[in-house]
């Protein structure tokens, strides 16, 4: 029998699949600070068989028996797992590795959930200082329980400041430091911090989630061998990987804490095709990862520079713009200067082919693993000014100097 001919639904979701593959894959440039470029070979685990697979854990006998699983059929799952788990562990210089927290969101409540037990107090860098809404008051705090309390972020581009903050953790005592933030330019003084927080038997957890890809470089700083107990965060932004979440620690205590409480309590299934692809990309970044990661920082750099000479208002230029994927528009001086919001210039922006977020940051990662240079920044810059603030139309200029990136490098 025949296969009954599509749907007008199935037509339209293929269309607009085929349209969103060739728009954000060859037509734009990407500069948003939250996103990066999967490569060909991770897209290609993404979508293997892996992807239908599933693999559900036993913590207790079953008729009898003692089995680690209830399924066959897993044997390969379970040595991509066993892959990956070794590939992070040795980027990020831990002893112990876990991948399979689904985003870096749930990379955060797989550290935080078994080893703070409710009521805790921690500290955490408040959202209008830059950090994650995510560990703001409302959210993962009011879920379990936790008082959270603001960790000073007050330094240039919301950086964080020694001094102020081993003031508070004396002053606040928490049983944890939670360090980590969305608008994310400068490394923290991780040392001090950690040192403070420890002599109150505190734990720091640092949330890598936006410079993942640096730290796994040796380009911004090495969390655990600067104080932190538990490191998490996302695959996807300055680290190249499929949208997830991954977990290291040197702690074998922690640890064991941690791994079991992965299953049954926050997730049970992992999304193996999502391990496979991190797994490519972490091997990618063993091989790249330092040439890749010292290439987004300059490029950040050169950007805001190039920037800050044509006149766009820069966060922290003193500070030389930034030393990590982000730079960030100064909001307040945009709108004196040019009269234009940061949202309606990422709108300006977009329809010119360029793509920045509503919200200031400009990210330099995906550029990077599409083959620009710091000798590239200033006409990039050029562009953003032209489209942005002169509103010329640049779309075919840029879908032209796009289009001669077609592959990835480090992949």
């Amino acid at each position: 029998m025949a296969a009954p001919a599509p749907t007008d639904e199935e037509r339209r979701l293929a269309s607009l699949v085929r349209a969103h593959d060739r728009w954000r894959g060859h037509d734009v440039f990407n500069l948003l600070a939250s996103e990066n470029a999967v490569s060909p070979t991770a897209r290609k685990y993404l979508g293997s068989d892996l992807a239908g697979r599933y693999t559900l854990p036993l913590t207790t006998p079953f008729d009898g028996e003692t089995i680690d699983n209830s399924y066959a059929g897993t044997r390969y799952t379970d040595e991509v797992e066993a892959l990956a788990n070794a590939a992070a562990a040795r980027v990020f210089r831990a002893k112990f590795a876990t991948t399979r927290p689904l985003s870096g969101h749930l990379a955060a409540l797989s550290a935080l959930v078994p080893l703070l037990p409710p009521r805790s107090r921690l500290l955490a860098i408040a959202p209008d200082q830059g950090g994650y809404d995510g560990y703001a008051p409302g959210f993962i705090p009011a879920v379990f329980g936790y008082t959270v309390r603001p960790l000073p972020a007050d330094g240039p581009g919301h950086s964080v400041e020694a001094a102020s903050a081993v003031a508070t953790i004396r002053a606040e005592k928490p049983q944890a430091v939670v360090l980590g933030q969305s608008f994310f330019l400068f490394p923290y003084p991780l040392r001090e911090i950690a040192e403070a927080a420890h002599e109150h038997d505190a734990l720091v957890f640092y949330d890598a989630s936006h410079v993942l890809g640096l730290v796994a470089g040796g380009e911004f700083q090495d969390p655990l061998r600067e104080g932190a107990d538990v490191m998490f965060g996302s695959t996807h932004k300055s680290f190249p990987g499929p949208q997830g979440g991954l977990l290291v620690t040197d702690r074998e205590d922690l640890f064991a804490q941690l791994d079991p409480a992965l299953v049954w309590r926050l997730f049970d299934n992992a999304h193996w095709n999502r391990i496979a692809g991190l797994a490519q990309t972490l091997l990618e970044m063993e091989r790249c990862g330092r040439d890749y990661a010292r290439t987004v920082v300059q490029n950040a750099q050169r950007l805001g520079r190039s920037l800050d000479e044509l006149d766009v208002p820069m966060v922290a230029e003193a500070q030389g713009f930034t030393k990590s994927h982000q730079l960030h528009l100064d909001r307040v001086g945009l709108r004196e200067r040019h009269g234009v919001g940061a949202g309606a210039l990422a709108r300006r922006l977009e329809s010119q082919r360029l793509l920045i977020d509503l919200v200031g940051r400009v990210g330099t990662a995906e550029v990077a693993r599409l083959g620009l240079t710091p000798d590239d920044m200033p006409r990039l810059a050029s562009l953003l000014v032209r489209a942005g603030l002169k509103k010329e139309k640049v779309a075919s200029e840029v879908l032209r100097w796009r289009r001669s990136y077609p592959r990835l490098r480090f992949a």
